[in-house]
């Protein structure tokens, strides 16, 4: 019985594992001019072949990756000492035929998606903490994740999104430590 129950647990993460996005690494990192941290990280972005299709059919497309830095305690549930988000909105333009990345109003254009998915799956130099935020000596667990915000696509594609597990595309929390 107890094996049965592994297998139906395990087959659909599995499943999922082979689309879902993936952190490589993250770490931060005193911001260069010393008012704080910046965060640095790498993703394994594969894009789906349904979502690469309608990028290309003019459907915008909204990722998310959120930021989370807690001071575990041993008497209570860790303390949240912030919570960060920045959505990354891509786009395809037929008329220049090309692709567009952008955040917080600014973009980058590209001539493939390949190279605008390489793009996004880096990210350098997010400011996150200020430096009141976090004290020294203390350790921290910070937390990062990728995801496709489905919340922001167009209404029939948000019902669409619901019904259908191909466009629940998401990394895993991962989680390190952060002394300042």
């Amino acid at each position: 019985m107890a094996v049965l129950w592994t297998v139906v647990f395990a087959a659909p993460r599995q499943a999922h594992g082979a689309d879902a996005i993936e952190v490589q690494a993250a770490h931060l990192e005193p911001s260069s001019s010393g008012d704080g941290w910046e965060l640095t990280a790498d993703f394994v972005l594969p894009l789906p072949g349904h979502l690469a299709d309608a990028i290309n059919r003019g459907v915008t497309l909204y990722f998310t990756v959120d930021f989370e830095l807690s001071r575990p305690r041993w008497y209570w549930w860790d303390a949240k000492v912030l919570q960060a988000s920045r959505t990354y909105r891509v786009s395809y333009h037929a008329l220049t035929r090309q692709y567009r990345l952008t955040l917080d109003g600014l973009g980058r254009s590209f001539e493939s998606l390949e190279d605008l998915l390489a793009a996004l799956s880096r990210l350098r130099g997010w400011h996150v903490i200020e430096p009141d935020q976090a004290r020294a000596g203390t350790e921290y667990e910070a937390m990062l994740r990728m995801r496709l915000d489905t919340s922001l696509l167009p209404k029939p594609f948000q019902m669409s999104a619901i019904a259908n597990r191909d466009w629940a595309l998401q990394s895993e929390w991962r989680r390190f430590k952060f002394n300042p």
